[in-house]
């Protein structure tokens, strides 16, 4: 927890002076930042596409217990053209994800979500422009990520939420995201890629309220040619707005380590 703490306030570090508009949360759209359109404000999909980014229909889920709040939910696709050009061995991965889904998503675990799907979780997520660099900080398991504004920088290892790197075409916000560590998922679904992922992401303002954004995918490991999703987000606006914590960790011992702690039991 504390590497996090840490991790979140170096980001903060990171973005340098933060204009006034990023300091205080208006129903409005911010005025621009250097020239270009201030994206900061409180976002959220309210999607289905963190279940599966394919369309699908409604099915019970793991828990009968749970009735119909446990269902998977149905929802319209994200991928551009339906369909997902998986290599077939990657496809035959895939299916196995699906199969084991309940215990093998590393989003159930509370591990990083990665990008895209960090995106379009059910969870808001928070953008602070500033004059420098970019932070977004998200609810789930209190994640953050610089994007760098400035000169390309490589990655210097391998993680979950890779590294950004961002400019602006116009008034669109295109970040290059690569390094990534290859254990992120897309959805629950157990869509997946390789440590040879490179994510690029184009955010730009439909309206004051409401965000488009695209990812393209790229990864020759996993996919035969590139694919792309594409999410629209709406800006929080009700009164008292603002990203709360959502610590995920101590959810998940029992589901990690439970097999463990009853095997030493001997139950």
């Amino acid at each position: 927890m504390q590497k996090r703490f840490l991790g979140a306030f170096a980001a903060i570090l990171a973005l340098g002076a933060l204009p006034a508009a990023a300091q205080t949360r208006t129903a409005n759209l911010p005025a621009a930042v250097a020239g270009h359109p201030n994206l900061s404000g409180l976002w959220q999909s309210f999607g289905t596409a963190d279940w599966d980014i394919q369309g699908h229909g409604a099915e019970p889920g793991p828990f009968y217990q749970l009735g119909a709040i446990g269902a998977v939910p149905p929802g319209i696709g994200i991928v551009e053209g339906e369909e997902i050009p998986y290599l077939p061995a990657a496809l035959e991965q895939k299916k196995k994800n699906l199969a084991n889904r309940w215990k093998e998503d590393p989003v159930i675990k509370c591990y990083m979500p990665g990008i895209p799907r960090a995106n379009y979780m059910p969870f808001p997520f928070e953008i602070i422009e500033s004059q420098k660099n970019i932070l977004f900080a998200y609810e789930f398991g209190s994640e953050n990520r610089v994007v760098n504004m400035g000169k390309p920088e490589e990655a210097v290892t391998d993680t979950w939420m890779g590294t950004s790197n961002g400019h602006w075409e116009g008034n669109t916000l295109v970040v290059d995201v690569t390094g990534f560590n290859g254990m992120a998922w897309f959805d629950r679904a157990g869509n997946f890629a390789s440590d040879s992922l490179k994510v690029t992401e184009r955010w730009s303002l439909l309206d004051a309220n409401t965000l488009n954004y695209e990812a393209t995918i790229e990864d020759p490991k996993t996919f035969s040619r590139p694919w792309k999703v594409n999410v629209i987000l709406y800006r929080h606006r009700e009164p008292g707005a603002r990203l709360l914590e959502f610590k995920c960790v101590e959810f998940t011992e029992e589901l990690i380590y439970g097999d463990l702690r009853r095997k030493v039991l001997g139950k």
